[in-house]
């Protein structure tokens, strides 16, 4: 019997073997095709980008024997990004989202050059999932924090990749009211569990923090995942997540700027910046957006200016309204063919977003049909499960902390560090199928369409689609009975 959580990831650790036998042993039993099974997944992420719909190939084919002009390019982007949110915003693409955030930090958070020692500033963030990104560019603040994700990536460091981290810049973390940072994992680790936050004890909070440092506080930061699971269900009248909306008005108090990180994010379709007062928001293009690699940057017109300034499309110094030229920040450029990759992919979320929003109210659908047939196979797990369709994501978002509520042991919960050191047995044993995983740690997975499950026009394939969620549903139903005979009470 488990006496302890730490019992149960003992335990997993010593079965890891015969648990990846039997995820084997699961797709052929679902009747995947073994020749399909590399090209089939759940979700995009670095690694494993979603494919690109045939309009984004298309672009680049067009441009590629074109003498395009990239300025013309870059004022497309502008127009559609005006088109949706009004003549007070305006965009910017860069060659990655993490590019994009480096760039945003360093314009908009970091202090101005001078003589002699340089000013210190930090930039507020809520301590929630993902920090390495969002938070990873200064150093934490207060110093307990320093090693939050320390052995992510394949170089060890505080908070991650060290030189992610501008000069002179902190990260002022503070956890969220009714969040809970219990550890979990093979590899134990502080998990991040999010569906707890009361909303309105968090925003004060953060604004007592605020205030505590105010004379160095430059910035907020948050992600832009409108989910349970990312602990931001509850909405505001206009459909703005009331934490976010809740910094966007402390921020705008302070003065400073309010970046929100939606990498996964969906412009258009998803979290609105004006609904939550955000100055910027900024995306990948080839995570959930079936674009090409690039990191696409929408913000109101103040903060934008600079931004495009530092990356050289703002105009040259001779009087120009636009340029696409050598600036600070020229590693960053993304290139012709991201630019005419991307644009009819904004075209279609302006112009016909049904487009993309069909395909992904069908992948849900399928998503709570499967789930409903193993409900009893995952007994009173079952009853633990958030599923939520997101049009944020393009997807689901399938969340199951709450088997663990009431003091129970429930499903186990694998960290960050499980996922980066291959010990996230949810993911292993879907690579053990042959299958893509998806993107999920913190007893939270994001799923949805584009991964071998879409066609060249992005509409939904549903043989390929029910394959990859029954495989992630069997690969649950595997863990709960290596663990539920040695839970109290659930033999």
């Amino acid at each position: 019997m488990f006496k302890f959580r730490m019992d149960m990831y003992e335990h997993l650790e010593k079965k890891k073997g015969e648990i990846l036998d039997k995820a084997k042993k699961a797709a052929d039993e679902i009747g995947i095709p073994a020749e399909k099974r590399p090209d089939l997944g759940l979700s995009g992420g670095s690694a494993t980008h979603a494919m690109l719909l045939q309009d984004s190939i298309d672009g680049m084919s067009a441009s590629a024997r074109k003498m395009t002009r990239l300025p013309s390019m870059d004022i497309e982007v502008r127009k559609i990004v005006k088109e949706h949110y009004g003549d007070d915003y305006d965009g910017a693409v860069l060659n990655t989202c993490e590019a994009a955030l480096w760039v945003a930090y360093s314009v908009l958070f970091t202090p101005a050059l001078a003589r002699g020692s340089q000013s210190i500033f930090r930039y507020v963030a809520p301590y929630e999932r993902h920090v390495h990104h969002q938070a990873g560019y200064g150093a934490p603040v207060p110093p307990k924090y320093k090693d939050l994700s320390a052995d992510r990536g394949t170089t060890a460091g505080e908070l991650g990749i060290q030189a992610k981290r501008q000069v002179n810049l902190e990260t002022l973390m503070v956890p969220l009211a009714g969040a809970d940072y219990a550890c979990h994992g093979i590899k134990y680790h502080p998990c991040t569990l999010m569906e707890g936050v009361r909303a309105a004890e968090s925003v004060k909070g953060l604004e007592d923090a605020a205030e505590a440092h105010r004379p160095f506080v430059s910035g907020f930061a948050s992600m832009g995942y409108e989910t349970p699971g990312y602990g931001y269900s509850e909405k505001g009248a206009d459909g703005g997540p009331v934490v976010m909306r809740g910094i966007g008005e402390i921020a705008s108090r302070f003065g400073v700027p309010y970046v929100v990180d939606n990498a996964r994010g969906t412009p258009f379709l998803g979290t609105d910046p004006r609904a939550i007062k955000a100055d910027l928001m900024v995306y990948s293009t080839d995570k959930a957006f079936p674009g090409p690699t690039g990191g696409l940057v929408i913000g109101k017109e103040e903060v934008m200016v600079p931004i495009r300034r530092a990356v050289g499309i703002h105009g040259s110094r001779w009087g120009t309204g636009s340029s696409h030229g050598k600036a600070g920040y020229v590693w960053a450029d993304p290139g012709k063919e991201c630019l005419s990759g991307l644009i009819p992919v904004l075209r279609i979320l302006l112009e016909t977003p049904e487009r993309l929003t069909k395909p992904v109210d069908e992948f849900h659908q399928i998503v709570l049909e499967e789930f409903a047939a193993v409900k009893g196979d995952l007994g009173r797990f079952a009853d633990g499960f958030v599923i939520t369709k997101s049009y944020n994501f393009l997807g689901t978002e399938i969340s199951y902390e709450r088997t663990w509520s009431g003091g129970r042991m429930g499903l186990p919960i694998f960290s960050i560090e499980d996922m980066y050191s291959g010990t996230n047995l949810i993911q292993s044993g879907l690579q053990a199928m042959g299958l893509i995983p998806p993107l999920g740690y913190d007893a939270n997975m994001i799923v949805g369409p584009g991964l071998g499950t879409t066609d060249p026009r992005g509409n939904l394939l549903e043989r390929e689609s029910r394959w990859v969620v029954r495989a992630l549903f069997g690969m649950l139903v595997i863990l709960a009975e290596a663990v539920r005979p040695y839970i109290p009470g659930d033999r």
